[in-house]
């Protein structure tokens, strides 16, 4: 059970990350229609359910719509690119990404506040609950990163955007998936999902000081969890 949830994991992230780069491609090409959900499972070689997890990911996000009976859609808001970023994970660690993390994404939350659409603080506090209900680590991952995605996105600012994704792929190469399982467990996953309340919260009552401290706050859980997690390994390697 735990490995085919390990793969399931493997196969949703692979089919979120292929699905930015279609999208990405459509747009530039002025397309405005995916594939059907059985020609993306054939292109990009992953099974339904991770494809339609994935596609769920990208219509919170607000990059694509759905229409029973018609397809998928291209909603038009394009995500900045973040480049090559394939031998990035090879060359830093989790404590860099956290470092960098820390950096910008609680003046991403400060930004947010002051600058998200009512429609931008919806959809965060719609993805929030996806992620306090989700039942399996894959899902609980991807509802969380889009979380956070959303409020880079909500901040305006093109240049930091760029940044959270350079650093959001890095943290997502499969490579540390299981150093990212092991931030998770079921009592942390508590906090998170208070500590995204919280932020959302803050958000959506526009305090720009409030969003920026939660979210510093919520980063430094799980950096404390990181150290813990690492001290842990050292001990049982010994």
């Amino acid at each position: 059970m735990a490995e085919d949830e390990a793969q399931t994991g493997r196969n949703s992230s692979l089919a979120l990350e292929r699905l930015r780069v279609i999208v990405d491609h459509l747009e530039r090409a002025e397309r405005d229609q995916l594939p059907t959900e059985r020609e993306l499972v054939e292109e990009i070689g992953v099974g339904r359910r991770a494809v339609r997890r994935a596609l769920d990911v990208l219509e919170a996000e607000g990059r694509v719509w759905r229409r029973q009976g018609a397809g998928t859609f291209i909603s038009g808001t394009k995500a900045a690119s973040a480049g090559d970023v394939t031998r990035l994970p090879e060359m830093t660690n989790m404590f860099e990404v956290m470092e960098v993390r820390l950096l910008v994404e609680p003046a991403l939350a400060r930004l947010a506040a002051l600058r998200a659409s009512a429609a931008e603080i919806a959809r965060m506090d719609e993805i929030a609950r996806k992620v306090a209900s989700a039942d399996d680590l894959d899902s609980r991952e991807l509802w969380d990163g889009a979380l956070h995605r959303a409020i880079a996105t909500a901040a305006g600012n093109t240049l930091l955007l760029a940044m959270f994704d350079v650093v959001d792929r890095v943290r997502q190469d499969d490579t540390w998936r299981h150093v990212r399982e092991a931030l998770r467990t079921r009592g942390s996953m508590s906090l998170y999902v208070s500590q995204h309340s919280e932020l959302v919260d803050a958000i959506g009552r526009r305090d720009p000081v409030v969003a920026e401290r939660v979210m510093r706050k919520h980063l430094l859980s799980l950096q404390e969890r990181l150290m813990l997690q690492t001290t842990e390994g050292h001990a049982d390697a010994g």
